[in-house]
């Protein structure tokens, strides 16, 4: 089977799977491989969950699509459980983590209407990465995603990440024109950058203070991947508004975007919607996966885990004269080399049976399960070590 009917937008390795199961995966040969990318931070209950399975079989003779026209008691009911775990108070629902910034974005714009601003601006970070779209690749940084899609929209400023003083400059300058300001916790796509500590927590009275909203990407972050709910949580803050996707539906296409106080009245009938957004399916799907991690105590297995890994991948790396950095927050991390490697990830797959991410080819980014054992923790760790012998 050949790909030529399929638009160029990717490299995929040649390697396809039939099946998946926990944390390994099967290929068409039957050889078995440990899953540390999770569809890019996606399956963190694992491939083919039974409750999941159920859940989605259940759904699928019942209901699977009526549309926004009508109730749909899933959505409410997740909605109800994304407030409840997030401290947010409403939600919409549509099919990706770009559609959801894209809402946030329109939330943004409205706030700033309110205010009275003519022309909003939204304060984001460099190496920032939120989208493929035209308005979140403007709100991105990067040459390579922005290469041939020139006149993107204007209404976005750039600063430093974990930068407060680069933050104060802005405001000295465009501070009457910002309404909101958007960034990701952890910068997953740049190589898994952890905000300083304490930073979150100033950046929100900063915004508090100026009547800004301050607006969380945590697609990547968000439903347990670093031993949280959500990222904001490790220090103690609740954002105005919030973006999520990847592992919520765990493989099924959802997205949302919570909001909280007059943020979260902004929108009215027409403004804004979905034909899928929302559905019967997906939103049983997400909120069997907000079950599955709770009662299996996942958050507590990927904050434990995740600092087993980390600590071990610095015993057995720190010294190593090719890796400068390793760095991360539960089962995010992140491997910063020196110089490029030469096809990692398809010597990873072919000598040791393990799938990683590998992103500007010199940082090794670790996405598996929230179902992850010490057992794997320590393949994983033997793996790295002998790709960069």
């Amino acid at each position: 089977m050949t790909a030529v009917c399929l638009m160029s937008t990717y490299q995929p390795l040649a390697l396809s799977f039939t099946r998946g199961l926990g944390t390994r995966l099967w290929d068409q040969q039957g050889r078995e491989y440990l899953d540390a990318v999770a569809g890019v931070a996606v399956t963190n209950v694992g491939h083919s969950h039974p409750r999941l399975v159920a859940a989605i079989s259940e759904q699928a003779s019942l209901l699977l699509h009526t549309s926004n026209l009508y109730s749909i008691d899933w959505q409410q009911r997740l909605a109800e459980r994304l407030a409840q775990l997030s401290g947010l108070d409403r939600a919409f629902f549509n099919n990706s983590g770009a559609e959801a910034n894209e809402t946030a974005l329109k939330l943004a714009r409205l706030h700033g209407w309110k205010k009275g601003i003519e022309q909003p601006l939204v304060v984001v970070m460099e190496n920032a990465f939120h989208g493929r779209t035209l308005g979140t690749m403007a709100a991105s940084d990067g040459p390579s995603v922005r290469l041939g899609f020139q006149r993107l929209p204007g209404d976005f400023i750039k600063v430093g990440f974990g930068d407060m003083t680069a933050l104060e400059a802005i405001t000295a300058q465009f501070g009457t024109r910002i309404a909101a300001v958007l960034l990701e916790p952890i910068q997953g796509e740049s190589g898994v950058l952890v905000a300083p500590p304490g930073y979150l927590k100033a950046l929100r009275d900063y915004c508090t203070r100026h009547g800004w909203l301050m607006m969380l990407d945590e697609i990547q972050t968000g439903i347990g991947r670093t031993g949280t709910w959500f990222a904001f949580q490790h220090e103690g803050i609740v954002p105005d508004v919030m973006t999520l996707a990847k592992g919520l539906g765990n493989g099924v296409p959802i997205g949302a975007c919570l909001a909280r106080g007059a943020v979260a009245e902004l929108f009215t009938p027409g403004s804004h919607g979905s034909t899928f957004g929302g559905n019967p399916l997906a939103c049983r799907v997400g909120c069997t996966v907000l079950e599955i991690i709770q009662q299996q105590g996942l958050l507590q297995n990927a904050a434990r885990q995740g600092e087993h890994l980390l600590a071990r991948l610095r015993m057995e790396l720190d010294e190593h004269p090719q890796v400068r950095a390793i760095r991360g927050k539960g089962l995010m991390i992140g491997i910063e080399l020196a110089n490029p490697y030469r096809d990692l990830a398809q010597r990873a797959v072919q000598e040791h049976g393990l799938l990683i991410n590998v992103t500007r080819g010199k940082i090794i980014r670790l996405l598996p399960p929230l179902t992850l054992d010490a057992k794997e923790v320590e393949m994983i760790v033997r793996a790295i070590t002998r790709l960069l012998d």
